[in-house]
């Protein structure tokens, strides 16, 4: 029988996790994860979660919830059951983390804003999010903002025609080439997607609402509630706002890691601070000596090399691609890099 008392008091780790998506992917998990280099429908790695998703014809109702290595316990129970262990005087975690990987362009969507959510989905919580890019096939891009001022009817007519003309909607976005290192940050109502060719490490608010008003994903065919959640069209895409466009657009969207600190053992930067939104922050550190991991409730990412987490009694090496989260009450631990680890830190919101 699993300790869950015990559990809570070190670094978490899980099952993996792949989630089933209508856009096909997953060939860049390969080389990062370990797994079969093919695409296929199940294209995402959620992290830490206790999100299930949205998938209408879910046939398992824990998909998406990840599960406690070893066990067959969700995160989400462990959450429920040592809640102050795992997350000190929160309510909840917050934040939600995927690995991400396109093999086509993704719809043209928006997520909604914290006030959205509440009016339409009855949820505290809206879709704020940020990539980091892992990995890139060649000829990779993302699009987001409008490319120009576009009305919410101009861009619904649009919609209706995407029907029979795949590339329609692209034709209102700024298209982004995009490397390997490329840090973006996507407000809620804002008008994006993945391209081609994006692995990433995805950073969110803790829901699965995405609006993304057209009718082809690749040569899948989206059904209504697959496009409005359930919304009507009107309501759907008044979750846009026709405001960011330009290079407005850009300066809200792309980031430049900010230096915090440098020693003899790490170099740390932020990607996404409170600065920029309350919903949540994320740190990069490149360790090449020894790191503390001091912040907790967080979500730890072990974007590059490998390492070995120490605490009393306790050793786990980890490895690229490798993640873990650690609670409030995991005290006393810290990485050790084997040559040179680089660890990316989520943190909750402010």
């Amino acid at each position: 029988m699993t300790d869950l008392r015990a559990t809570a008091n070190m670094p978490v780790f899980f099952e993996r996790n792949r989630v089933r998506r209508v856009y096909d992917g997953g060939m860049l998990f390969g080389d990062f994860l370990g797994d079969e280099k093919k695409d296929g429908k199940f294209p995402e790695e959620w992290i830490a979660s206790s999100v299930k998703a949205l998938n209408r014809d879910n046939s398992d109702p824990r998909e998406g919830l990840s599960v406690i290595e070893g066990t067959d316990i969700t995160f989400k129970e462990l959450l429920e059951k040592e809640k102050r262990a795992c997350l000190g005087d929160r309510e909840q975690l917050g934040i939600l983390v995927k690995y991400l990987d396109s093999a086509v362009r993704l719809p043209i969507q928006a997520h909604p804003d914290k006030e959205f959510s509440r009016r339409h989905f009855k949820s505290e919580f809206g879709k704020t999010e940020v990539w980091l890019v892992l990995g890139v096939r060649p000829g990779a891009k993302i699009y987001f903002g409008f490319n120009r001022r576009v009305t919410q009817k101009e861009f619904s007519a649009a919609v209706e025609k995407s029907g029979t003309d795949k590339d329609i909607m692209t034709g209102f976005l700024r298209e982004v080439p995009v490397k390997t290192g490329d840090v973006f940050f996507i407000p809620p109502k804002c008008v994006h997607a993945i391209g081609y060719g994006c692995l990433i490490l995805e950073i969110q608010e803790p829901t699965d609402f995405t609006l993304q008003p057209e009718y082809w994903c690749g040569d899948y065919p989206l059904n209504e509630y697959e496009m409005y959640l359930g919304l009507s069209k009107e309501a759907a895409l008044s979750c846009f706002d026709f405001n960011i466009c330009g290079k407005k657009s850009e300066s809200l969207t792309k980031k430049n890691p900010m230096p915090l600190s440098k020693n003899d053992g790490y170099i740390s930067e932020s990607l996404v601070s409170y600065a920029d939104t309350p919903c949540f922050a994320v740190n990069r550190h490149t360790v090449t000596g020894e790191f503390p991991l001091n912040n907790a409730p967080s979500v730890w990412v072990v974007a590059d090399g490998e390492g070995e987490i120490t605490g009393q009694n306790y050793s786990r090496a980890v490895k690229k691609g490798g993640y873990f989260f650690l609670p409030y009450s995991a005290k006393g631990f810290s990485v050790r890099a084997n040559g040179a680890v680089t660890l990316v830190e989520c943190l909750p919101p402010e």
